[in-house]
C-alpha cells in the first residue's frame, strides 16, 4: 500500500475527520488507493487539481501524477498553472479568449515544441516561463 507520506500527506492521522481536509488533500487522498495497483485502461480527468496548493504540494502532486502514467494511466487535465503545464507529455491550447470568443484549438503539440516554437499567447508565456525555470 502506498504511504501517505509520498504524497505529502504524513502529517494526517488515522480517524480524522475527512471534511476539515482541504480540496487538494482530499485529492491526494483518493489517489493513494490507486497508485498500489496497475491503471491500464484508466482515465483520470483532474479539473484545476492545483488550485490553493502550496507550490511544494504542486511539486508532489506532479510526482504522484507521473507515477500513475508509469503505472499506465491516462491523465487529462485541465489547468492554468505553468508548473503543471510544463510536467505535460502534450499540451491542448483552447481560445483565444474564453466564452463565445474562444473554445477553439490556438495550439496543440508536444509540450517541448511549443515551448521551442511557440504559436499561441499561452505558448510563449509557456516559453517565457520555462526559459526563468531553467536558470
Amino acid at each position: 500500500m502506498y504511504k501517505r507520506q509520498e504524497v505529502g500527506l504524513g502529517y494526517l492521522h488515522l480517524g480524522e475527520s475527512t471534511p476539515t481536509l482541504s480540496g487538494g488533500e482530499a485529492q491526494r487522498l483518493k489517489l493513494v488507493t490507486h497508485l498500489s495497483h496497475k491503471q491500464d485502461d484508466t482515465l483520470f480527468v483532474f479539473d484545476e487539481p492545483t488550485i490553493g496548493l502550496h507550490p511544494l504540494d504542486v511539486k508532489v502532486l506532479v510526482q504522484v501524477m507521473q507515477k500513475l502514467l508509469d503505472q499506465g494511466a491516462t491523465i487529462i487535465t485541465i489547468t492554468h498553472d505553468l508548473n503543471m503545464i510544463v510536467n505535460a507529455d502534450n499540451i491542448l491550447d483552447l481560445g483565444p479568449r474564453g466564452g463565445k470568443n474562444g473554445g477553439k484549438v490556438v495550439a496543440a503539440g508536444q509540450t517541448q515544441d511549443l515551448i521551442n516554437h511557440p504559436v499561441s499567447l499561452t505558448t510563449e508565456y509557456l516559453a517565457n516561463y520555462w526559459r526563468q525555470f531553467k536558470k
